[in-house]
Formats: C-alpha cells, structure tokens, sequence
C-alpha cells in the first residue's frame, strides 16, 4: 500500500503525538520542536533529494520521516531517536505501509540524533541535513533575554537562516546571519559543532558538500 505524506500529515495519532511531545520539551525548556520544525524538516528533506535526482517516491519518503521524526519525545528526550523509530514502525505498519519503505523511514528516524546518528540510506542523510540545520530565532520561546542559556542565545542570534544548493548542486549550504553582539561565532560551534560535523557525514554519502557560510563568510 502506497501511504502519501498528506495521509501521514492529517492521521490525528501523529499529530497527537507531535504536539505532546512538543509540550514535553516546552516544560523541559527546549526550543520549538512542533509543526513548524517538523514540516521545515520534512519539506527541506523532501527538496534536498528531488533536487539531487533521487525517485519522487524517496523524496516522499524523506518527508514522512521528517515529520515524524520527533514524535519519541513524548517519551523521553533521551534516545527519541530510537523511540521514535519504534513508535514510527507501529504507526506505519498499521496504516499498512510497505515493509521495505517502513524500513527506510524508521532508519532514518532511528539515526537522526547527533549522539547515535548516521547517514545510513539516502532518506537518512536528507533527514540529517533537514533537521540538523533548521536554525532559526523564531524557534525560541523564552522572551526573557536575560535568562537566556547558550542555546537560547546561539538560536535567537539568528537574524536569517537560509539553506540552498549552489548553483551545480554539488554543495548543500547553510547560510547564516548572526547577532555578534548576542553571540558570537565560536558560541555557535560550541553547541552546534557536532550538529554541523553530522551534516558533512550526510552530504558526503550523498556524494555532495555540506557548507556553512556565517556573516558572508564561509566556515565549512
């Protein structure tokens, strides 16, 4: 059975799923991780492997995994990854999505935490790269600049995050305008560091460069 991702993103389980694992890291102080994460990394996912010649079907894969790829948060933020996966198996084979195709969402959604993660299929890597470099000031919800920890500051520094391939799609860029004053660059490799380590490992299996480019200067 074909599952299409308007079915994934309209089943009302998942998104239960998504927005009670959002409230979980909301009361843990975490930055935003509900739809407008998981659809930025779905879309993006699903773009990066249309745009690299992947099957329409792959990249529509892609896109399922990266919107679900947060629901093992309701769990616990330790090991997601992982209980994210297993959630995601049950979820899909009851749907009755095609074991082989389940195989590829749930790996990616298993390998997507930058402490167990590894670009280990196409839709993987795509995940990686979508997830890891959606960066971005709106993704902050504390208002009180003055309680800021480094990861409020690092991501509220953001003044615009673009991601986008050069012009013969031989490089997926993250490109960044940050807030010196707010935070400087070394505080943003000091969160992000193995985040940005992960999206090299990504691209190379796709057989592409990752990028970063940070006030018009190129840091990767």
């Amino acid at each position: 059975m074909v599952v299409t991702f308007d079915e994934i993103k309209h089943n009302q389980t998942i998104r239960c799923y998504i927005d009670e694992a959002d409230r979980a890291l909301k009361a843990l102080g975490f930055t935003e991780h509900s739809y407008a994460h998981v659809t930025k990394a779905a879309t993006t996912a699903e773009k990066i492997l249309t745009e690299l010649g992947y099957s329409e079907r792959e990249a529509e894969l892609a896109k399922i995994a990266g919107y679900m790829h947060d629901i093992g948060n309701v769990v616990n933020r330790i090991d997601h990854a992982q209980s994210g996966a297993v959630m995601a198996f049950r979820l899909l084979d009851k749907i009755g999505m095609d074991p082989n195709e389940i195989a590829l969402v749930i790996s990616a959604i298993g390998n997507h935490d930058e402490s167990t993660a590894a670009p280990v299929n196409a839709v993987a890597a795509a995940l990686i790269l979508a997830d890891k470099t959606d960066v971005r000031r709106s993704r902050v919800r504390n208002r009180n600049h003055t309680a800021f920890d480094i990861h409020d500051r690092v991501n509220y520094a953001v003044e615009e995050s673009k991601t986008y391939f050069n012009s013969d799609r031989t490089a997926f860029v993250l490109e960044l305008t940050i807030d010196t004053s707010m935070c400087p660059v070394m505080d943003y490799f000091e969160i992000f560091l193995g985040r940005m380590s992960l999206c090299r490992r990504a691209a190379e299996f796709l057989k592409i460069r990752f990028e970063l480019i940070i006030n018009g200067q190129r840091i990767l």
